[in-house]
């Protein structure tokens, strides 16, 4: 029986349902953040999950089921070892998802994934805020912004000016050949099949 099998189909085949979150789980664990539409998100989420469930536990049989889902052996290196270790304390939940706007073509609802302590392992400049790099660069530099100068424009080369080519005389078109065009005629113009005696 198929009862309560409704969830998850994104109106796709399997295969092509497959591939889809496959390629989608294996950018978001690579990138930390992707946007999607809200029916692929809660898809992607669950798969998602299992994946870092698996890098946790960290045995043979789960890092080969983890890269028969995750299509890139860097990023399941990740798994396995840096996500592994950021999430080690969390008993789950290791994604979300937040919804943002609608999609200009057709109002599909978009919204983000995310990994949850993403911004915590990246540091401020995932914030929004400035790396301290770059803090330190910009609290350096003097306040006031230098006047623009303008640009002195250089004269412009004149190019010498081209000969003007020959006009061509105007080639008369040529008749077309055979005997108007008719299916089954003959050469001499005469139409038609030849009878027969």
């Amino acid at each position: 029986m198929r009862h309560r099998k409704m969830r998850g189909k994104l109106e796709r085949p399997s295969g092509h349902r497959k591939a889809l979150v496959r390629n989608q789980v294996t950018s978001l664990l690579a990138h930390e953040l992707i946007e999607t539409t809200d029916a692929k998100a809660k898809v992607l989420r669950r798969v998602a999950d299992r994946m870092i469930t698996l890098g946790k536990r960290g045995t043979l049989h789960a890092r080969r089921r983890a890269l028969s889902v995750i299509r890139d052996r860097d990023v399941t290196a990740k798994v396995f070892g840096e996500l592994a270790e950021r999430y080690a304390a969390r008993p789950g939940g290791y994604t979300r998802v937040l919804k943002t706007r609608q999609r200009v073509g057709d109002a599909a609802p978009m919204s983000i994934v995310e990994l949850v302590d993403r911004q915590a392992a990246e540091g401020p400049a995932a914030k929004g805020g400035k790396a301290p790099e770059k803090a330190a660069a910009a609290k350096a530099k003097p306040e006031h912004k230098a006047e623009k100068k303008p640009r002195a424009e250089k004269p412009k080369a004149e190019k010498p000016a081209k000969p003007a080519k020959p006009a061509k005389a105007a080639k008369p078109k040529a008749a077309p050949k055979g005997g108007g065009g008719r299916r089954g005629a003959s050469r001499q113009g005469q139409g038609g099949r030849p009878k027969a005696k």
